[in-house]
């Protein structure tokens, strides 16, 4: 099986910190040429030092204004040619009873996740179709299979988000592009310290406690690392298709 990248570029969202990270890390450890997207220069900056190989980039964007991320994606895109590989993640929205949950809240969640993922979509196709070639890959949560208690909000955009996943892998497979959902479950990132933390306070235990109550829940028994999500990437860019869940609650 051939896992290089050689030849290849992938614009990787959220690219600074926990799985956006460590995807970016092993795709250029393969040979490709990554194109981080994040909010923060001074992390992107940082990452784009401890990435392999050369000829990286990066995008300094906000993912709550879709229309400057759009804007600064189709800019980059015009100067230096087409991506093969989009990865598709952001953090999601804060916890909390979804009975509790107020309209903005949906709106910003629908905004940030299906409205920027949409965006950015349109930005890269019409350079895979050019190419032949294209993986649209999107970080999601097994909450899509099972909802998770607490994350109201979140359970539901990330419904949607793959219903608009799984469409326009139809509408683009005959042009080469295949469209991948990937649903991590509890992953040791800084979104799930904060949630792990909020939980324990709520819950009236200490942290420790929240941390092993969850991992008794996983099939691994241990909650997963980064790296070991950013493992299930490779066979995204050689396979049709596919819905992959990994350490499932």
């Amino acid at each position: 099986m051939n896992l290089s990248l050689e030849g290849k570029r992938a614009l990787v969202c959220g690219s600074t910190d926990g799985i956006g990270k460590a995807c970016g890390m092993l795709m250029a450890e393969r040979g490709a040429e990554i194109v981080l997207a994040a909010r923060n220069e001074h992390k992107l900056q940082t990452t784009l030092e401890e990435l392999s190989g050369s000829g990286h980039g990066i995008i300094c964007a906000d993912f709550d204004d879709q229309d400057d991320l759009k804007q600064k994606v189709t800019s980059h895109i015009a100067e230096t040619g087409p991506v093969h590989i989009l990865m598709n993640n952001t953090g999601g929205p804060h916890g909390g009873p979804l009975i509790e949950a107020e309209a903005d809240e949906f709106e910003a969640a629908f905004r940030r996740h299906m409205i920027g993922n949409q965006y950015l979509a349109q930005a890269v196709v019409p350079g895979m179709k050019e190419l032949g070639y294209g993986r649209i890959i999107n970080i999601l949560s097994t909450s899509v299979r099972q909802v998770i208690p607490g994350l109201g909000v979140s359970n539901s955009i990330r419904g949607a988000v793959a219903q608009w996943a799984k469409t326009l892998a139809l509408e683009l497979g005959p042009d080469g592009i295949t469209v991948n959902n990937i649903l991590p479950g509890y992953t040791n990132t800084e979104r799930l310290k904060e949630l792990l933390e909020k939980w324990a306070e709520n819950a009236n235990v200490t942290y420790d406690e929240m941390v092993e109550s969850i991992a008794k829940k996983t099939s691994m028994r241990r909650i997963g690392e980064p790296k070991e999500i950013a493992s299930a990437v490779p066979h995204m860019w050689i396979a049709n298709s596919i819905l992959l869940q990994t350490f499932a609650t």
